[in-house]
């Protein structure tokens, strides 16, 4: 596989807003003149075509013109790890298949924005997990985490992990999902200052609570005004115009 540039977006867990973050950094990116696009290399818990699956929703939130399957390369219907959905639809996972699945994508695009599945240490094959995966990318990690209650500790736990591998991190984003989650945990108040002082991350952001749909536009303003775009290109090897450092 050519060398990828771009930037892996790992959670702390499932359902912590990995996809809604991704669509819209991408969508920012591309307002911003950088060709970015968006590769889900495995999704599970819904079929292509229900308009509910993580690439479908990555298409239509950062405004890429993509077919699903070209996003995510492998698709499973059951609700379960990758290499267990896979399973049983009597497909057996191989890590460089994975790998081969975003060659055309890393062909078309300057700068792929990867989103995982689940967290880190979630089983992909027989033998890897994500963190594997990440390492044969070779490109740094945004840590994408809840903002309320436990997640300083599944934050510290997916950078102890990643640090292990060497892995670059470039910092966390919290996302504050449902609103009247948000209003009743006052943990979420000191949540970010902990992670920095605790990890020695940087927590770029806090993005907030969403409802409904937005286009491509509107999530360009939300992390316009929550979460600061440049160290995102920078890692990507990209300026604050969009033309690249090297």
């Amino acid at each position: 596989m050519k060398r990828i540039n771009g930037l892996f977006i790992a959670g702390t867990d499932t359902g912590v807003g990995k996809t809604i973050i991704t669509a819209a950094l991408t969508a920012a990116l591309r307002a911003d003149g950088v060709n970015a696009g968006i590769w889900k290399p495995v999704q599970s818990g819904a079929p292509l075509g229900s308009g509910i699956t993580d690439a479908e929703r990555l298409i239509s939130a950062s405004g890429i013109e993509e077919l699903p399957q070209a996003v995510a390369p492998f698709t499973f219907d059951a609700p379960l790890t990758p290499m267990l959905a896979a399973k049983q639809a009597g497909v057996t996972l191989v890590l460089q298949k994975l790998l081969d699945g975003g060659e055309p994508l890393v062909q078309r695009y300057d700068a792929l924005l990867v989103e995982g599945a689940g967290g880190v240490a979630v089983p992909l094959t027989d033998e890897h997990l994500v963190i594997d995966f990440i390492a044969h990318l070779g490109i740094p990690v945004l840590i994408v985490a809840r903002s309320g209650l436990g997640t300083i500790n599944h934050t510290i736990l997916t950078a102890s992990l990643l640090r292990q591998r060497s892995i670059p991190i470039i910092g966390v984003i919290l996302n504050d999902g449902e609103q009247t989650a948000a209003c009743n945990d006052p943990s979420r108040d000191t949540n970010a200052e902990l992670i920095e002082r605790f990890s020695g991350l940087k927590v770029l952001g806090r993005f907030p609570p969403l409802q409904g749909v937005f286009t491509p536009k509107a999530l360009t303003e939300i992390i316009r005004k929550t979460v600061p775009i440049l160290p995102i290109k920078q890692a990507m090897a990209f300026d604050d115009t969009g033309g690249t450092l090297e």
